[in-house]
């Protein structure tokens, strides 16, 4: 029932999200008020259904504007999405995280990755660093203007959500593909068999968004809780999560999205998901383990 329950608010996420209907018959990417306003998942600015903008093209174009003005819009809302619900956002609310774990039930042998790989997760910070912040800030053209580095080199959401659709309706655009557009059609290529064979690959290893969120994960107002006089430290949480992590030893990692299936899985009822201000005192549960 859990399962369901997020499938179906992930699936609502990406069609409220992409709701501009027109869009994907006229070619045309919607302009509307709504644009300015941020969505919390990562979703292309670009996508021809788009009603808000992707966080991570936001953030590029403010930090790609420094000199000229500073947009405290965006940051406080990483923050405050961040702060609020951490990598939820990532398990509940993410339109590519919902592609990826479509893609993963595609049957086919899955990998497993080994210790030494996942040390591949801080890849997703060298990206935020590098493609996301000081690429914006110091790679400027004459005009003083930055480009929006990760959307416009790596970020395969981009390619599927919103470079297929338009170049596909627009002939203009499709007589003008070169290089760049094919290599983000590789990229694409690459994120979609490593997503049937690896969970979220994406998420692990690449996402900046993820990323930004991941610092929040230990301190935002949602997060799991385990009751240490119930858990056993039987393991079957670990077992369960498709991210390998640990979650009775760590049930706040920087990698966990929340999908809540450790919950569903511990034997003893001993994780629960709740809202708390407080961080080691009495909490109020949002999510109570199932009796």
């Amino acid at each position: 029932m859990d399962k369901l329950k997020r499938k179906l608010v992930q699936i609502i996420t990406a069609l409220g999200t992409n709701g501009y209907l027109k869009g994907f018959f006229n070619g045309k990417i919607y302009r509307g008020s709504t644009k300015k306003i941020c969505v919390p998942g990562l979703n292309c600015y670009s996508c021809p259904g788009s009603l808000g903008s992707c966080p991570i093209g936001s953030l590029q174009a403010v930090i790609g504007s420094l000199k000229y003005k500073f947009s405290f819009y965006v940051v406080g809302f990483l923050i405050l999405t961040g702060a609020t619900l951490g990598r939820f956002v990532c398990g509940w609310l993410c339109p590519f995280g919902l592609i990826q774990e479509l893609l993963n039930k595609i049957p086919s042998p899955k990998l497993k990755v080994s210790p030494k790989l996942q040390n591949l997760k801080y890849l997703k910070y060298i990206i935020l660093v590098v493609f996301v912040i000081l690429l914006p800030m110091f790679w400027v053209d004459d005009m003083g203007l930055s480009s929006p580095t990760f959307c416009k080199y790596i970020c395969p959401a981009g390619t599927l959500e919103g470079g297929i659709p338009l170049t596909l309706l627009n002939p203009s655009l499709r007589s003008a593909i070169g290089f760049l557009f094919k290599w983000k059609v590789i990229l694409l290529i690459i994120t979609i068999v490593l997503s049937i064979l690896i969970f979220r690959p994406f998420c692990r290893f690449i996402c900046p968004l993820g990323a930004i969120y991941s610092f929040f994960n230990p301190i935002s107002i949602y997060r799991f809780k385990i009751d240490t006089n119930k858990c056993t430290k039987c393991g079957a949480c670990k077992v369960q999560c498709k991210l390998d992590i640990n979650v009775y030893k760590n049930p706040n990692s920087l990698e966990c999205i929340r999908c809540g299936e450790c919950i569903s899985a511990c034997p003893q009822h001993a994780i629960q998901s709740i809202i708390s201000l407080k961080q080691d005192t009495n909490i109020t549960s949002v999510q109570d383990i199932k009796k």
